[in-house]
């Protein structure tokens, strides 16, 4: 499914117009992406959670050159299913 196939979803779902179920799944994704890089989580209860890890500093090799190469510590976002979802999806 992509993003204009989940917006028709969401549209047929709730009713909405295609343009109003488009403006709110992207006010919700903005509000995500903007909670989560102020360092907060996001959680969704039967759904799952959205927040952010530091990933450390660690060294890896150029597969070409066999070179050793540091990588910095960074922030990725990490998204942990609830159990309502882990169960729907395993039927």
């Amino acid at each position: 499914m992509n993003k204009t196939e989940l917006i028709a979803a969401i549209a047929a779902k709730t009713g909405l117009s295609k343009k109003d179920a488009d403006k709110a799944l992207a006010a919700t994704i903005e509000t995500i992406a903007d909670t989560m890089a102020a360092g907060n989580k996001v959680q969704l209860v039967g759904f799952g959670s959205f927040e952010t890890k530091t990933r450390a500093a660690h060294e890896g090799r150029n597969p070409l050159t066999k070179e050793v190469m540091m990588f910095p510590a960074k922030t990725v976002p990490v998204f942990k299913a609830g159990k309502a979802l882990k169960d729907k999806v395993a039927k």
